[in-house]
């Protein structure tokens, strides 16, 4: 008879999380060195937070620190900035001087939620839970099944959700299931129904939804990219009186489109080498008409003019060299002074709007910033300050842009947009700092005005904290974060459970 201890590493960190509860397996530890040696192993904890708490972190560029994360996943606190109109805040009250919050504040959720994502839309946050619920408040749409609420409210849906991407005024989720929906109202989800998204082969399997600001798109397992246009192509059928809201949940009436989406053309076939295996797309990321595209080889690619389905249909993927290609990335590092990696492999995108990020991973990470008008010979922006960081993940505001690192550092740069920097009240900042006046002649003038004028933008990428209102600095831990319009929210651990802000 095989033993376990026989039984290959891989297969049991894949397994046993699924079939083992926890506190089972730590005392199967206490018994078993092979087993003690299984549970220091960071990808076991990732596994466990996939299978206990619904967390994948598939947008980040995480490769470690999952037992922490675990040990912290039960408290996770929301927080959140910027902009209030439209109850994109919550119940959070904003200051009134500039409609807004200028540094970040808690939002209070029901009693036993964990939430373990959060994603930003136009004028609204959608947050998932452990439970695979999702969570919205602000507003949506403008359309006949959305309304502004400033609770948190719970949405009824027919299997639980993995993973949600969001747009302008719609957002797109894949669930347990491997179904594919999109929402441009709360209440009338639609899940998307199409041979080419049957999952009966690796070409019709989604893996990965991406919204931009006015189409979805899902990658499959073969690295097919599919697109469609839900506010354009799409009408709700009519449906008996708007919903009831009742103990903070709304139940959804879905409903199901059925439609061929429309495929992109394969990536070029000729992008250079760097490894044996088949080149295929991995990762997708969405902006305002342009979608990103990054392959297992660590290609970088943009695909133009989605804005309808006849403008992309004579569009084809272009390659960015100088987003991707080691020699490249070096020589821009060498002019602006910057200690150069001796390779490099872009692993993460993130895109929103008028912009798209490409980054690796590790300490000697680099983070490559691109707009809507990059094309094959267009350099990237480079931030020195980002640059061998450890950055994690990257988000995007219309106007401010956050950046998170392995250590649990959220540092922020760009526009005051009411306060989406989230480093504070710029009339009691010290003149000079980030976020604060060039003068105390500025700083005055806004200190006694009835609406406080913004104070100049941040060029460079600055902390900031999520201790404000104690009197003591906080030792918090910032691991996930999320940024659209003029607003920023992110999911925080404190250390110190005593003074949880709550």
């Amino acid at each position: 008879m095989i033993k376990i201890t026989e039984v290959p590493v891989e297969l049991i960190l894949d397994y046993i999380p699924r079939l083992l509860p926890l506190p089972d397996f730590v005392h199967l530890a206490l018994t078993s060195k092979f087993f003690a040696s299984l549970l220091d192993d960071e990808l076991l904890w990732k596994q466990f937070l996939e299978w206990d708490y619904n967390f994948s972190d598939e947008r980040t560029a995480r490769v470690r620190g999952w037992k922490f994360l675990y040990k912290g996943m039960h408290r996770p606190k929301i927080f959140l900035w910027g902009e209030s109109a439209n109850c994109r805040l919550g119940n959070i009250k904003p200051d009134t001087r500039i409609n807004g919050v200028s540094a970040p504040r808690p939002l209070k959720m029901p009693a036993g939620v964990t939430i373990v994502s959060l994603a930003a839309a136009g004028w609204s946050f959608f947050a998932l839970d452990s439970k695979g619920s999702i969570h919205v408040w602000g507003t949506l749409n403008d359309g006949h099944w959305s309304s502004a609420s400033s609770t948190p409210l719970r949405l009824v849906l027919p299997a639980p959700i993995r993973s949600i991407s969001t747009g302008r005024h719609h957002a797109t989720t894949l669930d347990s299931n491997g179904d594919v929906w999109t929402f441009t109202s709360w209440v009338r989800p639609f899940r998307l129904v199409s041979p080419l998204l049957d999952r009966s082969s690796d070409e019709s399997t989604p893996v990965l939804v991406e919204s931009g600001w006015r189409f979805s798109s899902v990658l499959t397992a073969s690295g097919d990219v599919l697109v469609w246009w839900p506010p354009a192509a799409t009408r709700e059928p009519s449906a008996p009186g708007i919903y009831n809201v009742a103990d903070g949940i709304i139940p959804c009436k879905p409903w199901d489109l059925r439609l061929d989406p429309f495929q992109l053309p394969p990536i070029p076939d000729d992008l250079p080498r760097r490894e044996d295996s088949h080149i295929e797309l991995v990762k997708i990321a969405a902006m305002e008409s342009s979608l990103i595209g990054l392959t297992n080889h660590g290609h970088v690619l943009k695909f133009d003019d989605l804005w309808t389905r006849k403008t992309a249909e004579s569009k084809r993927w272009q390659y960015l060299p100088l987003f991707c290609e080691t020699s490249e990335i070096q020589e821009q590092l060498i002019q602006q002074k910057i200690e150069v990696p001796q390779d490099v492999k872009i692993t993460h995108i993130t895109a929103q709007y008028q912009t798209f990020v490409a980054y690796s991973t590790g300490s000697s990470s680099v983070v490559l910033m691109g707009r809507d008008y990059t094309t094959p010979t267009s350099a990237p922006k480079v931030h020195s300050s980002l640059q061998n960081n450890d950055v994690i993940s990257v988000v995007i505001g219309d106007y401010h842009f956050g950046a998170l690192t392995s250590t649990g550092k959220l540092f922020t740069w760009g526009s005051f947009s009411k306060g989406a920097l989230g480093l504070g009240d710029p009339t009691k900042l010290p003149v000079g700092q980030p976020g604060g006046y060039r003068n105390d002649a500025q700083k005055r003038r806004s200190a006694n005005a009835h609406f406080m004028r913004d104070p100049p933008a941040v060029s460079n990428p600055s902390e900031v904290r999520f201790d404000h209102g104690f009197a003591e600095k906080r030792d918090t831990f910032c691991f996930a974060i999320a940024a659209a319009g003029w607003h920023t929210g992110a999911l925080v651990i404190d250390m110190d459970v005593s003074h949880i802000a709550v």
